[in-house]
């Protein structure tokens, strides 16, 4: 058994992976840029708000607070996909992964008491 041809057959692997990665989402926008019908009018080009005739620009400025409260919710969440993984393989992990998970609940903890400090989580 030839390793060098190994070690070059998996990258060849992860080269067409990373193409048809690449290459299928061109592939399928473009396909759908073709094949869509495609007759703007003006009615069609309108903002369309439930029915209601648009009344004002859509581009307004919102309170940083709403983003702040949002990436709260994204990083709680992406802890939650952490744990559950480390939560599946925690007896073949052992000691050193407890640890280390530790530390990331701390330092998320750490952060909901700064925005808790902060009064971010407060809504007017």
């Amino acid at each position: 058994m030839d390793f060098q041809n190994v070690y070059v057959n998996n990258y060849v692997i992860v080269l067409v992976f990373l193409l048809i990665g690449m290459l299928l989402p061109v592939v399928a926008l473009t396909l759908g840029k073709w094949l869509r019908p495609h007759a703007p009018t003006k009615e069609k080009q309108t903002t369309y708000e439930s029915g209601i005739e648009p009344f004002h620009d859509a581009r307004i400025q919102f309170n940083v607070r709403y983003y702040i409260f949002a990436l709260l919710f994204v990083i709680f969440d992406v802890e939650a996909v952490f744990l559950y993984p480390w939560a599946v393989a925690y007896n073949e992990l052992g000691l050193f992964a407890l640890i280390e998970m530790l530390i990331f609940v701390a330092m998320l903890l750490i952060g909901l008491l700064y925005a808790w400090k902060k009064k971010v989580l407060k809504w007017n």
